[in-house]
Order: C-alpha cells, then sequence, then structure tokens
C-alpha cells in the first residue's frame, strides 16, 4: 500500500479532540488513511511520497457544505448584478433553462478546480434543473476525473409559475419523475462506506420552488434507505425576507415550521443559508440536531441579511460553510469564504463574536458533521488522509509571524501549495495535477459565450 509524508509543516492545525496545533508538525499516512499524526521527529522518516511543509501551515481539508457548480457559466452577468434573491432568479433562469451536459460537466471541473486551489477538499453540490438531457451523472462523472471528495445533490424544481412558483415552468419536472430519479442515483452512485468519495443527497431545492407533498415524499425517500445508508437531505431555507414573505403566505407559518411539518429536521437534515431563521427556528434546529450551511459571500452579494451564526453555534446548532453558487457569489474560493464569515459576524455581533480559529473549525469539522461524516475534518490517526498547505513565503501573508493560523483568515491567501484528498495529491506546488486547467478555462469560457448568445 501507498505511503505519503508530509513533515516539517511550521505548524500543523490538528482538529482533533485537543485541538492541538503542533510545531514542526507531521502527518503519516497509508493507503489514504492517516496512521500518525505529531512532531516530524516521531514520526517516520520516509515514504513512497514525502511532502515537505518547511514554511507552511497544514490544514485538514476544508468542508464546502453548499454550492450550484453549474453557475460558474454565469458569473456577474450584466442585469443580474444589483438584484436580490428572488429578481436575480428570474433573471438567470432563461439562460439555465439552455444548459447542456457538457456545460454541466465543464462547469462542475470548473468549480472543483477553484476549490480545490483554495483549500476544499470535499463539497456539496446542489443541482436542481435538468434541461435538454442533462442528468446529475453529468457532474459525478465530472467529478471522477477531478478527484475530489463529492456529495452530490439531486436538486428538482417542481411548482412552475402556472402554479404559484416561482420558476418558469420550462424548467421543472414532474414530482413522479423527480422521485423515480432520485431514488435511481442513490441505487447507481451512494456509497456508504467510511471514507467515500461519492455520494447522494436528497434535495429539492426550495419552498417557492416544490409542493409540500414533494418535501414530504423526499425525505421519506432518503429514509426509505435506513441509517447506516446515510442519504441526508438539503434544501434552501429561510434566506432572504420575500423567502419568509411567501412561506408565511402560502403555508401560513414561518420557514423552520414548515420544516418540522414535512419531516425535514434531524441530524441528517441541512438547510443552506437561514439567513432569517428567528429564535424558535434556531432553538428547534438545535434541539434536532439540523444543520446550516453559511454562506455569507452570497448573502451579502444579493443583500440578503447576516445570518446569526453566534447565536446559532451558542445554541449548538450545527453550522458549516459554503460559497453557494458561482453566480450569486461569483466565487468557489473557500479560504476567502472563511474570512467573509468571520469578519461579517463582527460586524453584526462585534469584534469577539468569531475568532478566526472558530472559524477554520467551522470549516472543517463543522462542514464533516453536516455532512455527516466521522471521517473527515480533523487529522488524527484513522481519519482520511485529507489535507492542504498554505505557503507563509506569499506576499498576501508577509509579516504574518505571531500567528501564521490565524492569518489564514485574516489575510487573504492567494491558492494554496498543496492539496491531498484519500493521500492523493491533486494540488502540487499550487498547480492542479488532475486537470488541465488552462484548456479547462477555455472550455468554459466558450461555453459561457455560448449560454449568453
Amino acid at each position: 500500500m501507498a505511503t505519503l509524508l508530509v513533515r516539517h509543516a511550521t505548524c500543523l492545525v490538528t482538529m482533533d479532540a485537543q485541538r492541538r496545533e503542533i510545531v514542526d508538525g507531521a502527518v503519516f499516512a497509508r493507503d489514504g488513511v492517516i496512521e500518525a499524526v505529531g512532531p516530524s521527529a516521531e514520526l517516520p522518516a520516509s515514504a513512497d511520497l514525502v511532502i515537505d511543509a518547511t514554511d507552511q501551515v497544514v490544514i485538514p481539508g476544508l468542508v464546502n457544505t453548499h454550492h450550484h457548480m453549474f453557475q460558474t457559466l454565469t458569473r456577474a452577468v450584466r442585469p443580474a448584478q444589483d438584484a436580490s434573491l428572488f429578481g436575480w432568479l428570474g433573471t438567470l433562469y432563461p439562460l439555465w433553462a439552455r444548459l447542456t451536459p457538457e456545460m454541466v460537466a465543464t462547469s462542475t471541473q470548473l468549480a472543483m478546480a477553484e476549490l480545490l486551489l483554495s483549500g476544499c477538499t470535499t463539497s456539496s453540490d446542489h443541482f436542481y434543473l435538468f434541461p435538454n438531457g442533462c442528468r446529475l451523472d453529468d457532474s459525478l462523472e465530472a467529478a471522477q476525473e477531478v478527484g475530489m471528495r463529492f456529495h452530490a445533490a439531486r436538486g428538482a424544481m417542481s411548482v412552475g409559475r402556472s402554479l404559484g412558483g416561482l420558476p418558469p415552468d420550462s424548467v421543472v419536472e414532474n414530482e413522479a419523475a423527480i422521485l423515480a430519479d432520485t431514488q435511481r442515483c442513490i441505487e447507481r452512485w451512494h456509497d456508504p462506506a467510511r471514507y467515500a468519495m461519492q455520494r447522494i443527497v436528497v434535495a429539492p431545492c426550495s419552498p417557492f420552488s416544490v409542493s409540500r407533498e414533494l418535501m414530504r415524499d423526499a425525505a421519506l425517500l432518503a429514509r426509505s434507505f435506513g441509517q447506516a445508508h446515510g442519504v441526508h437531505l438539503h434544501t434552501h431555507l429561510a434566506e432572504n425576507d420575500s423567502d419568509i414573505a411567501y412561506t408565511r403566505d402560502k403555508f401560513n407559518c414561518t420557514p423552520a415550521e414548515y420544516a418540522e411539518r414535512l419531516g425535514w429536521l434531524g441530524a441528517d437534515v441541512w438547510h443552506a443559508h437561514c439567513v432569517k431563521l428567528d429564535a424558535a427556528g434556531i432553538a428547534l434546529f438545535a434541539a434536532t440536531g439540523t444543520g446550516v450551511a453559511h454562506c455569507p459571500g452570497s448573502n451579502m452579494r444579493l443583500g440578503s441579511g447576516i445570518a446569526p451564526i453566534r447565536a446559532m453555534r451558542d445554541a449548538g446548532v450545527p453550522v458549516a460553510i459554503a460559497v453557494d453558487g458561482s453566480a450569486s457569489n461569483d466565487s468557489s474560493h473557500l479560504l476567502a469564504e472563511l474570512r467573509l464569515g468571520l469578519l461579517l459576524q463582527r460586524v453584526g455581533s462585534g469584534a469577539e463574536a468569531m475568532s478566526a480559529r472558530e472559524m477554520l473549525e467551522i470549516g472543517t469539522l463543522g462542514g464533516a458533521r453536516v455532512l455527516g461524516r466521522n471521517d473527515i475534518g480533523a487529522l488524527a490517526p484513522g481519519m482520511a488522509c485529507d489535507l492542504v498547505t498554505v505557503a507563509l513565503d506569499d506576499v498576501a501573508l508577509a509579516g504574518a509571524e505571531d500567528d501564521p493560523v490565524a492569518a489564514l483568515l485574516l489575510c487573504q491567501v492567494p491558492r494554496v501549495r498543496h492539496s491531498v484528498v484519500q493521500g492523493r495529491v491533486l494540488v502540487r506546488d499550487g498547480e492542479l495535477t488532475t486537470v488541465d486547467a488552462p484548456a479547462l478555462v477555455r472550455r468554459q469560457r466558450a461555453l459561457a459565450r455560448e449560454l449568453l448568445d
């Protein structure tokens, strides 16, 4: 079995039970699984592959818990630049109706390339419209080529404008067909095993684009596979004031009450945004272990507000970080997203509201918990060898000698030096190893122009 040794890190952040930060730290892994973590002098001196992490910080791979990777094709579209959520969606739905399978595959790889270069080793993706023969399989097959750990959420929209929903009828699906294809995807792709590289998530899009019946039936479908199979549930919830008003008008309840009525609470569920989750909703999420994917960049870009993450954490709600779609955030840089999350909580609640280390914990262990995983998020024996290194000799980090760990979030990291997923090096010396980045960018740009024409 192949062995990997990462050694001589200036600081190795373990995120283990003791939250150790090891000076001159090292990690030794065999066949993609960590065997030992500690000072370099105490670990084996050799391995099949050795990475010298001198003058670098090593952290567990970051976990992105909400994305719409197809949206990397429609960044900074002019008519949507200054719109809030519902107007933004109304502008972009007609463009997304022109997606093709090649566009889905290429945009998935482009998003993953950006994520890997910014410290992410595991990502979820919420793909919720399937025009022109597109399938979730297109993104799953593309992800296999890249090598990122992937939770593919089979999204759906079933309530178009003719039935009082937000999306045009041209991009919604029949609900029986949605459930059938979701089950097919689980049976074809979902891997419940420890260290799994690909899992399927059941993910109707939002209260304003699917029916109550589909939400309820989707929850029943996910749980029909049993707890051991680990099929989780995901959707958007309480994103902005318009979202709240729609739920109250259509269902006569708050978003949290809506989720409770339909079986969408529990440790196997996480919701994106939750900017407008009220105190009762926070208490309900905490009591049931329901997770939240915090999307600070997108929330700021769309003017949705500041999610009450401090209150959620204090109450015991599982909180993770997410970049959201690259048409509302226009970026898939996960370390930068953690920085935004840190700063935004301070804007809302004061300078002591959130520390860099707490936000780093949200981006690692928090993401692992929300995705239902106990094999990623920390560097410790028995965990998957998912890690990244950040070089401290970059101009953006020069001068951050007192606390290089905090500097990862307080400063702006351009890109990571190395990225390892399940013991496989996907970024080496700042360059992708499984993807031809220049060729991918050229193809993505051509497809984006085709989509916009």
